[in-house]
């Protein structure tokens, strides 16, 4: 019988203003083939915010600010290392790019991609984590009081008559 060992983590969705477009910031793993967000295990004693906004300096080399909530995302894998299934939670948070260079991010990751939010949600290589940043599109739809189609409108068929 496989063991199952339960994790916790938080991560962000950084955004940056560079001229009039906004950036996501994005992390490469497996040479570049997997885009993910930044994320990671909480500290003893952490608040997940605090975990978030570490974890996405530690990975990004950028140092954000929470701006609100995204919700939790749940998944799970099999640790050949550990020989053990991981169920793991992941608390995510949308930030605003405050200081940091992507050039000093840390060895846990192989590179951080900036990419625009318009392209970010088909750059990500998890579902789970499309879905976050569709709460992100639609977080910053409700900031601006857009008319702007949610995440659900955006991914409805044509042929339901949603707004794309």
């Amino acid at each position: 019988m496989a063991r199952v060992r339960h994790e916790r983590s938080a991560g962000g969705v950084l955004l940056l203003a560079l001229g009039p477009e906004i950036y996501v910031a994005l992390i490469e793993l497996r040479g570049g083939t997997v885009l993910a967000l930044p994320k990671g295990h909480i500290e003893p004693g952490e608040h997940p915010e605090e975990t978030a906004v570490r974890e996405t300096f530690e990975e990004t080399g950028l140092r954000g600010r929470s701006i609100g909530e995204l919700g939790e995302i749940s998944y799970s894998f099999y640790s050949r290392e550990r020989r053990t299934r991981i169920v793991k939670r992941v608390a995510f948070f949308l930030m605003r790019y405050q200081a940091g260079s992507p050039a000093h991010h840390n060895d846990e990751v192989e590179g951080v991609r900036l990419v625009r939010l318009d392209r970010a949600q088909s750059a990500l290589s998890y579902r789970g984590e499309k879905d976050v940043l569709g709460r992100a599109l639609d977080a910053l739809t409700l900031l601006a009081g857009s008319d702007a189609p949610t995440a659900k409108e955006r991914q409805a068929p044509a042929s339901a008559g949603a707004a794309l």
